[in-house]
């Protein structure tokens, strides 16, 4: 994911869906038609600490999101 910060903020800030990650983690996601693989899904792995504090856990590019996890928030 090096050079890709600008993909990982923007779907911090503007996700397609948020999943349940493990551990109390949220699992943004957002669909880019061209990354540096092909067409993707940038996936990034939050946990929120407050309303107004958080950080990233990792981040990576899937083919489809899991299929597995609850969605908890969809555009």
């Amino acid at each position: 994911m090096a050079g890709e910060q600008a993909r990982i903020l923007e779907t911090l800030a503007q996700p397609d869906f948020v999943q349940e990650g493990d551990a109390s983690t949220l699992v943004a996601l957002r669909h880019y038609p061209k990354t540096p693989l092909a067409e993707k899904h940038c996936a990034v792995v939050y946990k929120e600490v407050s309303k107004t504090d958080g950080f990233v856990v990792t981040a990576y590019f899937t083919r489809r999101a899991s299929t597995l996890r609850r969605v908890v928030w969809k555009r």
